[in-house]
């Protein structure tokens, strides 16, 4: 069964930056185009960036620019750099696969707060 683990979320100020990375388990990984997701507190969850197995990205437009998503096939991980955080980047952040294939993990929290 596919596990998603997701860490590096934490409490930073407007401005600053984060590295939030996912390893998912199973050998399947290099296959999947993978995403990854955030949701706000009594919102719905958005998907906001995705990378394909060749590594083309895409990004949702309130992060274009400051979030890069990237992928490393070896340690079957998926990694979301975010930059310039505001506080509107308050969520919980998940990663899956655009189709929302397997069961979510636990998240990470990232808060954006002076």
């Amino acid at each position: 069964q596919v596990q998603l683990v997701e860490s590096g979320g934490g409490l930073v100020q407007p401005g600053g930056s984060l590295r939030l990375s996912c390893v998912v388990s199973g050998s399947i990984f290099r296959l999947k185009t993978m995403a990854w997701y955030r949701q706000a507190p009594g919102k719905q969850r958005d998907l906001v960036a995705q990378i394909t197995i060749s590594s083309s990205t895409t990004y949702t437009d309130p992060v274009k620019g400051r979030f890069t998503i990237s992928r490393d096939n070896t340690k079957n991980t998926v990694y979301l750099q975010m930059n310039s955080l505001k506080p509107e980047d308050t969520a919980v952040y998940y990663c899956n696969t655009p189709f929302k294939t397997y069961a979510w993990g636990q998240g990470t929290q990232v808060t954006v707060s002076s």
